[in-house]
């Protein structure tokens, strides 16, 4: 066997990051050599894995704790905006991400075409929602991973990427897609220009990534596909069905109060953490119940007192090894989080607040696999039904229990593995 050096260069955020760790263990275990180009505030994360990591300015350069700090206070300064409805956000959230976006690629291309040169790698895989025009004219093949919702990839059929809505709201689809269109033109303008400017066309509005012509990877199990009004041709599109990755084992601590009771994971994910006031009304809610719970509170375990003896809250929490472990899931939607849960065969109730999680929420529950969540207007009456359904639920567990079986059969690392290792064989 020839040793081949695969590229991963996934979003500088953890769902995206830590789905391709998982793949990437895959392909070391092949005898492959792997590389991680990164932001530079993730480095440390795949070196922690074992991996090489190069670091990619994707904003103007400055120290990780300042990196991590500027998309900490970024989130937090859209709280507001996470009350509203997914539509709502377009000309705030969604257009300031877009904004970061674009310039994350220009940022890029000044250091991509050296670091590509000193890889030298025989396969490069992109978990982005843009493009790179390096990566793209390289000359070797690349793959797109869509390790988020798989409406990313658009279809008139289904709903539009981001939106969180029906796949029978045909006029809400329409609504949206007139409504995002409006506030991206300026910034797909200058996309556009940037593309230009590296020799490459122009894309549709509302498009700033295009399929690999090679291979495309998308996360999302057969149970949660949509109905395409065009099929995806499976000659370039392949489903990993969940793709989970190894992580250290945990072991859950003793609670001093309902310590057999049904046991409750929540997490918003790292900068989801920020929304304190949240956090703490479900941990007050789950203080006056029969459950447990295991509350992943990020950098803010100092803003927390008076914790319930069911609860135990932590900055961080090997999710791979907790959710198998748990009763029901409560969390915002994030790829990681969605996947798990099923793949362990977890109902999840799904308060999202941005992106893609929209999408996942509005897709758990029309699959029977859980329910989605307004953030904010509940009462303790109606989550406390959501969480004892997802209890007590007979049909939804057996449609869990298929999924999970479904999924952990399919091997989706090693399936990705397989995967870009086939495609890096046929370049001979």
């Amino acid at each position: 066997m020839t040793q081949k050096t695969f590229a991963f260069f996934p979003e500088a955020a953890f769902g995206p990051a830590l789905n391709s760790v998982g793949i990437a263990q895959a392909v070391e275990r092949k005898g492959h050599k792997v590389v991680f180009l990164s932001d530079p505030g993730f480095v440390d994360i795949y070196k922690d894995y074992g991996f090489e990591a190069h670091p990619v300015n994707l904003s103007e350069p400055m120290p990780p704790e300042k990196m991590a700090k500027f998309w900490e206070d970024f989130i937090n300064s859209h709280i507001p905006n996470f009350r509203k409805a997914p539509i709502d956000q377009l000309d705030n959230y969604v257009k300031e991400c877009w904004e970061a976006i674009v310039d994350s690629a220009k940022w890029a291309e000044k250091d991509l075409p050296g670091i590509l040169a000193d890889i030298k790698p025989d396969v490069i895989a992109v978990d982005n929602v843009i493009l790179f025009p390096a990566i793209k004219q390289y000359g070797v093949p690349w793959v797109r991973v869509i390790s988020c919702s798989e409406n990313e990839i658009e279809d008139a059929a289904i709903p539009p990427h981001l939106s969180g809505m029906s796949v029978n709201d045909r006029e809400g689809h329409a609504a949206f897609r007139k409504k995002f269109n409006e506030v991206i033109k300026p910034i797909h303008d200058d996309f556009n220009d940037f593309l230009k400017s590296t020799g490459e066309d122009p894309y549709p509005l509302g498009e700033f990534f295009e399929p690999s012509p090679y291979l495309n990877l998308l996360l999302y199990p057969e149970q949660m596909k949509y109905d395409r009004a065009e099929p995806l041709d499976p000659k370039t599109f392949q489903y990993l069905e969940g793709c989970v990755r190894q992580d250290k084992p945990y072991e859950v601590p003793t609670f001093k109060k309902n310590n057999d009771g049904p046991l409750l994971y929540v997490s918003f994910g790292s900068l989801g953490a920020g929304d304190t006031d949240l956090l703490k009304r479900i941990i007050k809610l789950i203080g006056g119940s029969r459950y447990r719970a295991l509350v992943n509170v990020g950098d803010y375990e100092a803003e927390y007192s008076d914790i319930p003896d069911n609860v135990i809250i932590g900055s961080w929490f090997p999710q791979p090894s907790v959710i198998p472990q748990v009763d029901a899931v409560i969390h915002h939607g994030g790829n990681n989080s969605f996947t798990e849960c099923l793949y362990f065969g977890k109902p999840a109730i799904i308060m999202s607040y941005v992106w893609d999680g929209h999408d996942n929420a509005m897709r758990v529950q029309e699959t029977g696999h859980g329910f989605r969540s307004d953030r904010y207007e509940w009462t303790e009456e109606e989550l406390t039904k959501k969480i004892e359904a997802c209890l007590n639920d007979a049909d939804m567990a057996a449609r869990l229990k298929k999924t999970s079986t479904h999924m952990q059969s399919q091997n989706g690392q090693e399936k990705a593995a397989k995967l870009l290792c086939d495609l890096a064989a046929a370049q001979l």
